[in-house]
């Protein structure tokens, strides 16, 4: 599959590979490494049009929300997002979503891989609900601004919005360079930024648009390889990764971020509260390498000669300049300090957990 900016990808000289059946930019000529840093320290230009899009109506929407997510979204004011999680009954991550309250609907965002389950899942529960669910990523192309500078390059373009009054996680509608989007304050880096939707049919000549207006703020086109490592330092999760639905949301370090286990019943909920009374047997803890090596997803997380844990993510942070990674350790030796091995090539390198997350953006405002 391709997203609608497929063809401009190719011709300003993106690597392209496969990202969960979709044909996606991993870099772009000046590498991932100056993509990333250009992230952080001026602002990046992501095509996220993969990610899945439905649209919820109904008289019943809210309580079908209530049902089959795990944020109250009676806490959801119109004009507000917030993240939360669909689970299955034992309390394991079918996926992790993004919940928008429009005027008139609700619009869920889903990981692009996970698409068809998700909707499918949707589905199944919303019989007995007075509700409409239906795909919405012909609506609109979705893309991502990023980065310290973001808002004043936005800002260039809508000059009829003030962009400092749109708070964290809001979401309004504007026009940007004359064309209808809808913009929300929320991303995948540790920055501040924004994901756009913007009007099918329109959305080259926006991401056009935002490339020129922010020229002289160094703004760049970024790929996926960027895009992984930025949030990697932020310590953000990725479903395949640190989710699965043999994890739960409370393992995650992620109950306080996305769910309310007062206020609503949502399906995984009893089990969920169950793991609340019990400290979960296993923890996702970040570490640091102490021994030179690069840790790979799969590989093993030893202590004392036993294996206590899988690497879910691993990388050289060009942030920190550390060699860094999360995954999954017995609870006993999550705290910060805990001195751990991970296993490479067969050969044991010492690490030690460390707090998260790595990188914390000092740009917030």
């Amino acid at each position: 599959m391709e997203t609608k900016l497929h063809a401009w990808h190719v011709a300003n000289g993106a690597r392209m590979v496969d990202f969960g059946g979709w044909d996606m930019p991993v870099q772009y000529t000046v590498g991932p490494r100056e993509e990333h840093l250009r992230v952080r320290q001026a602002a990046g230009l992501f095509d996220i049009d993969h990610m899945g899009r439905l649209e919820l109506t109904g008289p019943q929407a809210v309580e079908f929300l209530q049902r089959v997510q795990t944020w109250d979204v009676s806490r959801i004011a119109p004009g507000r997002a917030h993240y939360g999680m669909l689970l299955n009954e034992s309390g394991g991550i079918i996926d992790d979503i993004f919940v928008y309250h429009r005027p008139d609907s609700w619009l869920i965002v889903v990981n692009a891989a996970n698409t068809p389950k998700d909707t499918a899942w949707l589905e199944s529960h919303a019989r007995g609900f007075d509700v409409a669910l239906r795909g919405a990523n012909a609506d609109a192309c979705m893309i991502a601004l990023q980065g310290p500078a973001a808002r004043g390059i936005l800002q260039r373009l809508c000059p009829e919005t003030d962009l400092a009054s749109v708070g964290f996680h809001h979401v309004r509608d504007c026009f940007v360079a004359g064309a209808p989007c809808i913009l929300c304050t929320s991303g995948y880096t540790g920055e501040p930024g924004y994901e756009i939707f913007v009007a099918a049919g329109e959305h080259l000549r926006i991401w056009e648009a935002l490339l020129g207006a922010g020229a002289e703020s160094r703004l760049l086109p970024c790929g996926l390889a960027a895009r992984d490592s930025l949030r990697a330092e932020a310590c953000l999760p990725l479903y395949g990764h640190e989710l699965d639905e043999t994890t739960d949301p409370l393992s995650a370090g992620l109950a306080r971020a996305a769910v309310s286990l007062t206020g609503h019943d949502f399906i995984g909920r009893k089990a969920l509260a169950a793991l609340a009374l019990e400290r979960p047997a296993r923890i996702l803890a970040g570490f640091e390498m102490v021994d030179p090596g690069v840790p790979r997803p799969g590989y093993q997380i030893t202590n004392g000669g036993r294996q206590v844990g899988r690497v879910t993510t691993g990388l050289f942070s060009p942030s920190t300049g550390k060699y860094l990674g999360m995954g999954y350790v017995e609870a006993g030796i999550a705290e910060p300090g805990s001195g751990i091995t991970i296993m490479i090539r067969d050969t044991g390198k010492a690490a030690r957990i460390v707090q998260r997350p790595f990188y914390t953006s000092s740009h917030w405002r």
